[in-house]
């Protein structure tokens, strides 16, 4: 568990699910697929079939998705993944499945905690990830946290009619360990 002053982080517990879910899936067009990569369908996933998944998952050690909480409700999840596990290479990922909860602040938070952890847990040089040119809000959180833009794929993503560019972020620990002690100073 890890603990800021707006958000808590914290491993999915089987109580989790259903709410998890209703979050997921409970909307057919929910706010926040329209930001999370909306040019992938959401495939509908059938509430026990989810639960029951996710409960082997559980079981079998789950850590690489954990629950947002505020105000002692679940807001949305972090994430990572192994782009190459043998040389190290990590993803991340936030969704802040309430829009009540957008632009507070909580997502900030969550992320750099979320980062922070993993730094901090995992033998890692780097950490990265991918959104697109119409969430100028993830590209922000990452500049935020001191990541640099590492590649911008021009018009790879078509939504509503339009082209959008592939964005990677991504940082180094050098430059978070660099950042982070630098405002531990002042």
């Amino acid at each position: 568990m890890i603990s800021g002053e707006k958000v808590l982080l914290k491993p999915f517990a089987k109580d989790d699910l259903p709410i998890l879910w209703e979050w997921i899936y409970g909307d057919d067009n929910p706010e926040w697929k329209k930001w999370d990569a909306p040019y992938f369908p959401l495939k509908k996933r059938e509430k026990d079939e989810f639960i029951i998944s996710m409960e082997i998952l559980l079981e079998e050690g789950l850590e690489t998705r954990w629950g947002i909480w505020a105000d002692e409700r679940l807001i949305g999840s972090v994430s990572y993944y192994w782009e190459h596990k043998p040389s190290n290479w990590l993803e991340v990922g936030i969704v802040i499945y309430d829009p009540s909860f957008w632009n507070g602040g909580y997502g900030s938070e969550a992320f750099r905690l979320w980062v922070g952890h993993l730094f901090e847990s995992l033998p890692i040089h780097r950490i990265g990830y991918t959104t697109w040119s119409g969430n100028k809000r993830m590209i922000r959180l990452g500049e935020k946290l001191g990541m640099k833009m590492e590649a911008r794929i021009r018009k790879a993503r078509f939504f509503n009619g339009h082209h959008y560019d592939s964005i990677k972020m991504g940082l180094l620990r050098e430059e978070w360990e660099e950042k982070n002690d630098t405002k531990n100073r002042h």
